[in-house]
């Protein structure tokens, strides 16, 4: 077996973390590489000694590879995804972050989870991916342009709303009048697009979600979407730019520029464990349904 890990953080429970990992990596004749940065980071704080093959981006990594092992909270998770990319790599996320409704790998269940994941009692769950083309074309997205949990367009620069003409396979939808509009997966359901009052769609759920942002249209109310509809979206505003963002990344585009986002080609592979399943984070993580009566 071949994993790759990746970091973006390093955390007073990091170092703990990354020494069970290696140290059952190594007991159990796995092979590893790190990394180039996270590593360095592990090194600065002294938190590894020795020498580790490492790689540095998506063109370091191939077919070779089993796993990547994802360090750090849902952000470090979705970032993992852009190494991975259309390899099909599956990841795993350990959580050394706070909630950890992606990296679902808890630091007191470390080795016991490793070891069903290597005797193959584990599955895998495809997620979708939202990608996104805008004309004029944005630089910051040329090289990623795809986003696991949302795509989100908001104001920028101003405390006044934006409006954001929707369309849905090239047929008018509305014009939101609000700070935005979230373009969630529905691995992103759970994130952004729930605290604005979206709602939860089961990971192999075939849609998406549309959120408006603090709305003004009273009547404007999340929508669900079958996941192979063409969105295109035209934002003006009283500023020349309003922000996109794709999961963590963000830029600034021009007004009236035409924004165009569709379901991607490929999937990401999420290991899932049988006792930390969707259903089960939900209730654990999201208190879903607390109640005393039950």
């Amino acid at each position: 077996m071949k994993v790759a890990i990746y970091g973006q953080y390093y955390q007073n429970s990091t170092s703990p973390i990354i020494g069970r990992l290696l140290q059952f990596l190594k007991n159990n004749g796995v092979e590893f590489s790190m990394e180039v940065v996270f590593l360095k980071m592990l090194q600065d704080h002294n938190a590894i000694s020795f020498s580790i093959p490492t790689f540095s981006s998506y063109s370091d990594l191939d077919h070779s590879y089993d796993m990547l092992i994802s360090v750090g909270g849902d952000g470090t998770f979705l970032r993992a995804a852009t190494l991975v990319r259309d390899l099909g790599i599956p990841i795993l996320g350990i959580n050394a972050g706070r909630l950890g409704f992606l990296a679902t790998v808890q630091q007191e269940n470390l080795e016991r989870f490793l070891q069903l994941v290597l005797e193959k009692k584990h599955t895998i769950s495809k997620r979708t991916l939202l990608s996104l083309d805008c004309s004029p074309e944005i630089d910051a997205f040329k090289q990623l342009n795809f986003a696991m949990n949302d795509v989100t367009v908001n104001r920028k620069d101003t405390t006044s709303m934006i409006t954001i003409d929707t369309y849905l396979n090239d047929e008018y939808l509305t014009s939101y009048w609000a700070d935005g509009l979230i373009i969630s997966t529905p691995t992103g359901s759970t994130g952004y697009s729930l605290s604005c009052g979206g709602p939860i769609l089961a990971p192999t759920t075939e849609s998406l979600v549309l959120t408006p942002i603090a709305p003004h249209n009273l009547n404007a109310r999340p929508i669900v979407i079958p996941d192979d509809t063409v969105i295109k979206l035209k934002v003006s505003g009283r500023e020349e730019n309003y922000l996109v963002s794709l999961d963590s990344r963000i830029s600034a585009v021009k007004n009236n520029s035409t924004i165009t986002i569709k379901k991607t080609s490929f999937k990401i592979n999420m290991v899932e464990i049988p006792e930390e399943t969707f259903l089960k984070t939900l209730r654990n993580k999201l208190l879903f349904g607390e109640d005393k009566r039950n």
